[in-house]
């Protein structure tokens, strides 16, 4: 049984991710003060989901999120369930990779002081991300079991932040201050509002899809109940309200300092757009290097989930065999592999699962499930909770169906930024 502390350490490390990289670019296209609000209000929301989880959960005493999946639609609820659990696990092993292939490249190059127009091998994104995931993400997903505190993100999010925090250099001629009050104005105008009107329409399309992404931890809310010292619903409630608050303090800061350094320059991938300031700075290697050692070895770590979900899914009554073993992951890290190779920018990764998985998993499932689950002689479909809670379901598909159209628009309007590389 786990402390409350480390239940909240535990969760907040299923809550961050690579998702952090990418709130700096929301903010450039929002503002600030629209995306506190955003931020705000995504992080209400989620704490409000987990709320209907566990009420959920504790009427059946079910504690798996594809088990309260099955118990309210039966096995298409699991299946769902399932389904939205693998997409966002396999978005973030996605952008996992995506990070190898856009930091690796620059990490070498400042160890070698090489070209970085030369078209060498080692230097390509797409041969090292293959030659990471053959070397060192295989063989550590075709063991049989995986501790999964083989290392914490926080490590690196936490030196990203503190770089962000403590140095926040004037890279760009144009966006230093001449010392001139309307200059001065003219830059806290520009940072607390979005002056490009015709970018608010689409570009902020990317923005909600971004926050969810970064925000999604449901699935492993009831395993922490789980192993929660003394658990009860308050107590869990009490312990996702400080990890979401302490992820949405840290989420804002790593957005606010990114931002203020680039602005509108700032680019989807944020640690990729300090490359424009020294490339051989040693507070910005030594980030890099912990952020690549972060992903690498997570990327194993939410590949198990993962397969044990497909083995589930498709596999249900089959014991434990070596070849399927291997035959899933192998096939997971062939697929993920070809996206990072084909996809031509993170920001796609972000909008696309934040648009798709992240909605079901944090808005429309927990409320669906809440108001199969409790029963009609407890609360009616006319009560209160389940008005407010069918509201929150849809509100969850507006939002996947705004943001889905948004982000379409955005690409076939051929000036989206997602559609170009770095």
């Amino acid at each position: 049984k786990t402390s409350f502390g480390m239940s909240v350490f535990n969760l907040g490390n299923a809550i961050m991710g690579s998702g952090i990289l990418g709130l700096a670019y929301a903010m450039a296209n929002t503002g600030i003060l629209l995306f506190l609000f955003l931020l705000t209000a995504v992080a209400l929301l989620s704490c409000y989901s987990i709320h209907l989880m566990l009420k959920t959960s504790g009427i059946v005493g079910i504690r798996a999120y594809e088990e309260l999946g099955y118990r309210a639609f039966g096995t298409p609820g699991k299946m769902a369930a399932g389904i939205a659990i693998t997409l966002q696990n396999i978005g973030a092993m996605s952008s996992y990779l995506y990070i190898v292939k856009s930091e690796l490249p620059l990490v070498i190059q400042a160890f070698l002081k090489a070209d970085p127009n030369s078209d060498v091998w080692y230097l390509n994104g797409n041969y090292l991300v293959v030659m990471v995931s053959a070397s060192v993400i295989l063989p550590l997903a075709l063991m049989k079991q995986l501790g999964e505190k083989y290392v914490s993100p926080i490590l690196a999010v936490f030196l990203q932040v503190t770089y962000k925090k403590f140095q926040i250099p004037c890279p760009f001629e144009e966006f230093s201050v001449n010392g001139t009050d309307a200059h001065l104005s003219l830059n806290i105008c520009r940072s607390l509002f979005v002056y490009n009107n015709s970018a608010l329409c689409l570009q902020t399309a990317y923005t909600i899809p971004i926050l969810a992404f970064a925000f999604v931890c449901h699935p492993e809310v009831l395993p922490i109940y789980t192993e929660l010292r003394n658990p009860t619903k308050k107590k869990m409630q009490k312990v996702s309200n400080v990890s979401i608050f302490v992820m949405y303090s840290m989420y804002f800061l790593a957005a606010l300092f990114g931002y203020l350094t680039f602005y509108e320059n700032v680019e989807p991938e944020l640690l990729h757009t300090y490359s424009r300031i020294d490339p051989y700075d040693t507070l910005i290697l030594c980030v890099r290097v912990a952020v690549l050692t972060a992903v690498t070895l997570t990327v194993p770590i939410v590949l198990f989930p993962v397969r044990r979900a497909i083995q589930h899914m498709i596999f249900p009554s089959k014991s434990f065999n070596w070849l399927r073993h291997i035959s899933i992951a192998l096939i997971l890290l062939m697929f993920i592999n070809m996206l990072v190779i084909f996809a031509p920018n993170i920001l796609g990764i972000f909008g696309i699962i934040g648009a798709t998985s992240a909605p079901c998993l944090i808005f429309i499932f927990p409320a669906v499930f809440y108001i199969r689950i409790v029963p009609r002689e407890d609360e009616p479909l006319t009560s209160l909770p389940k008005i407010i809670a069918l509201c929150f379901t849809a509100m969850g598909v507006s939002f996947m169906v705004m943001s889905l159209s948004f982000i379409f628009m955005d690409w076939t309007s051929g000036t989206s930024r997602a559609a170009g590389g770095h």
